[in-house]
């Protein structure tokens, strides 16, 4: 007679395509009935072989190739590498350029988490969510769009500081929308971290200890919401270090500290534009400069998904020997896989998306 105690073992691949996850993020599991036991991922699927293109661009063009890792991390990306060869070259860029630098980071994180907490909320079919954050999200574009010129793609990053400058009209523009804005989120996340049902699919679930975070290379919100506070905008990068400001942390480590961290992070980053506009200091937005970047170096700064690592390495001609860009969903995918392991199949989904994944940043 067979042993009915033993509990058949079968592999489910997950993804890349999904009707819900946003990403083509790739996971085979291993599920005992409902359960996952193990779960192995997969990148690869939409490699582009953007690093390689640095021996066909020179040094200022490749501006424009960086950003275009990622349409929603686009102005992180170019920050960081303008940054790396700004370094190099021993520029010092204009405060004001700092300060607006700085500014669309913040506006950038906030359309980023705006339309996170919509897809979060279509995941577990929660559609008014859905459609309520990203109509709010639509008003931060408009921002963007009015500055930089740009929805998705901003290209205002140059060597030495900034392609545009804003009038002070169009920071009054930014400061009422950013008023009204924060007013009118606050009921959609306020509903949003108070809703039954939203509570029993995310309290307790994948939860992930501080230790474990750290061990496993976390960062971003998914690690500060297990309680670690790092945050690499308290290094004083661009004009952080001229802001006020604390990294937000949430102690419990699941789905809802996570999804707490960020929405808690979307006010504090219009906080912080808000600061930003209020010193922002007069002068040019970038600074003249002849020759060629000839040294290397790494600089690390906080995407919205979190610590985001740029290496360039220059030989003193236009074209660069290496451009290496290491991403926050790389670093996050080992903590998630910990996560997953011991969860609810139906809980997948969600719990992919609460890392924030970005597959094009990923494979670049």
């Amino acid at each position: 007679m067979a042993d009915n105690s033993i509990k058949k073992i079968s592999i489910v691949p997950f993804g890349p395509q999904h009707p819900v996850l946003p990403e083509p993020i790739h996971l085979d599991l291993v599920l005992q009935d409902e359960k996952v036991i193990d779960a192995l991922p997969s990148i690869g699927f939409v490699h582009r072989g953007l690093e390689k293109l640095v021996e066909k661009r020179d040094f200022q063009e490749f501006v424009l190739i960086a950003e275009r890792t990622c349409g929603i991390c686009s102005f992180g990306h170019g920050l960081g590498y303008v940054e790396a060869i700004e370094n190099i070259m021993d520029l010092q860029v204009p405060e004001r350029a700092k300060f607006l630098r700085t500014m669309w980071a913040e506006l950038a994180r906030m359309h980023n988490h705006l339309m996170w907490l919509g897809l979060l909320g279509d995941a577990f079919g929660f559609e008014s969510l859905f459609m309520e954050t990203w109509r709010l999200r639509e008003r931060v574009l408009d921002q963007l769009e009015l500055t930089t010129g740009g929805r998705v793609i901003f290209s205002v990053n140059k060597v030495g500081g900034l392609r545009r400058d804003v009038t002070p009209a169009m920071l009054e523009s930014i400061r009422n929308a950013v008023d009204s804005l924060e007013k009118d989120c606050r009921i959609v996340t306020d509903t949003f971290l108070g809703d039954h049902d939203v509570l029993s699919r995310m309290k307790g679930v994948g939860k992930l200890s501080p230790e474990r975070a750290v061990e496993l290379g976390c960062c971003g919100p998914f690690l500060r919401a297990s309680g670690v506070r790092r945050d690499l905008r308290t290094t004083g990068y661009e004009a952080y270090g001229k802001l006020k400001f604390d990294p937000v942390i949430s102690l419990d480590g699941d789905c809802y500290a996570r999804c707490e961290v960020r929405i808690k992070e979307l006010y504090q980053s219009m906080d912080l534009v808000k600061q930003c506009i209020e010193k922002m200091p007069e002068g040019e937005v970038a600074v003249p400069f002849k020759g060629n970047p000839d040294g290397e170096c790494m600089v690390r700064i906080e995407q919205p998904r979190g610590e985001a690592l740029y290496y360039v390495k220059a030989n003193g001609t236009k074209f660069l020997t290496r451009y290496r860009n290491r991403t926050p969903t790389y670093s996050n995918i080992p903590g998630l896989i910990e996560t997953i392991i011991g969860a609810e199949l139906a809980d997948v989904a969600m719990m992919i998306l609460t890392i924030d994944p970005c597959i094009s940043c990923t494979e670049r």
